[in-house]
């Protein structure tokens, strides 16, 4: 019989990302012309993206979130974000992965989006 692990403590929430692969910048960049389109903020400065995670052959895998689970775009922004990453050069392929865990908060937003929302 197995039992679900319990995270460890102090394990992070978010896995972290590959913020040293050469891609990652770019990727970043791509992520930022997506944008929630009930918020004029891009959903990188949103914290909507969690984790970028570059494989060596350039396989990227994307892990987000939206502001509630019943956004109106939840079926269509993933594929916004693909397609965005797609098109960077060297990018293989992109798997985007939705996640409602931990949920997203105001807190996770940057501060360049809450001096554009109005909230600094």
């Amino acid at each position: 019989m197995t039992h679900a692990t319990e995270p460890m403590e102090g394990a992070p929430l978010i896995a972290p990302s590959t913020v040293d692969h050469p891609l990652y910048d770019p990727v970043v960049e791509a992520c930022r012309t997506v944008y929630d389109p009930e918020i004029p903020v891009n959903i990188f400065e949103l914290g909507l993206i969690y984790t970028v995670d570059i494989s060596v052959e350039g396989d990227v895998r994307i892990i987000m979130t939206l502001t509630a689970p019943g956004c109106p775009v939840a079926g269509e922004m993933p594929g916004w974000v693909v397609a965005a990453v797609e098109a960077v050069p060297g990018v293989k392929s992109v798997d985007v992965e939705m996640t409602w865990d931990p949920p997203w908060g105001m807190e996770m937003m940057s501060d360049e989006a809450r001096l554009e929302l109005g909230f600094m």
